[in-house]
């Protein structure tokens, strides 16, 4: 077991991914997978391996691929969805349209299969009236480079567009033999990178955005990487964007730097429009 504990801090220092020490029955049997793929003679030599013989992290990457869960489908948490398109978007595109600026970025941090922000591509081609006049960036990142080319494909099964609205299943997707394609005025809407969480020089790089969503991740890493993660989006989004997180996640517990706002019945988190210092900093 102790071989197993090297290897899950060596995920968490470079991922962020926490598996405590219940969880190590679930990540045991996922190394093990690694460790005969591999032909390494125990998951000792495997640790040293990842540590020591894995030009470009190739292998390590395969293990974050073999550890990580990738549940989604469309349209998940449908209401926080709906408080978004009903509330959040059209009081950004609103404050924007006063300013004359028709430029709208959204990022899906951690976006799996992509299911996620071609549905978030799907809202805002069918909820901005004047739609054509925008110039959108959506971009869509995620650790696992096996669901980004699921992604980019964008061909997905019944049960992955199960809680597709029927117009929006009929407007924006081609059926297929195995299932659904997303239709190519969408999938030109999102831009898909490979990008850690932990990668501090990578999340710097990330700025200007209107809207930041990452749900259901956090609840994988601990409060110090929640802080280091919720910081850098704070420091991506322009004054008065939102953050959206998953449903049992908050971001008041581990940052005070955004403010909560009462929209559609729900509670979102906002990047203040007017900044101000936070004891402390961000992260």
């Amino acid at each position: 077991m102790d071989d197993f504990v090297l290897i899950r801090d060596m995920l968490y220092e470079r991922t962020g991914l926490m598996f405590e020490d219940k969880k190590l029955a679930f990540l045991q049997p996922r190394v093990a997978r690694r460790v005969s793929t591999t032909g390494a003679a125990s998951p000792r030599d495997y640790y040293r391996m990842l540590k020591y013989q894995d030009p470009g992290g190739r292998e390590f990457q395969s293990l974050v691929e073999q550890v990580t869960t990738n549940e989604t489908y469309f349209f998940r948490e449908f209401p926080q969805l709906e408080s978004f398109a009903n509330d959040a978007l059209p009081k950004v595109a609103e404050a924007k349209r006063a300013a004359r600026d028709y430029t709208l970025n959204v990022w899906s941090a951690c976006c799996s299969t992509g299911d996620e922000p071609y549905t978030l591509a799907t809202i805002l081609s069918a909820c901005l009236d004047d739609f054509p006049k925008w110039k959108v960036r959506l971009l869509a990142t995620d650790i696992d480079t096996a669901v980004l080319d699921t992604a980019r494909a964008a061909e997905y099964g019944e049960r992955n567009v199960k809680d597709v609205p029927p117009p929006y299943l009929k407007e924006y997707f081609t059926r297929t033999r195995a299932g659904y394609r997303v239709k190519e005025p969408v999938r030109k809407m999102v831009t898909f990178e490979h990008l850690n969480l932990m990668d501090k020089a990578g999340m710097r790089k990330q700025k200007g955005f209107d809207f930041v969503f990452c749900r259901n991740v956090l609840i994988y890493f601990d409060d110090v990487s929640r802080k280091q993660v919720l910081g850098h989006f704070y420091d991506a989004l322009v004054p008065g964007g939102f953050v959206f997180l998953g449903h049992s996640e908050s971001v008041g517990r581990i940052s005070a730097a955004f403010e909560p706002v009462a929209l559609g019945g729900g509670v979102m988190y906002r990047k203040p429009t007017v900044v101000r210092a936070v004891p402390g900093g961000t992260r």
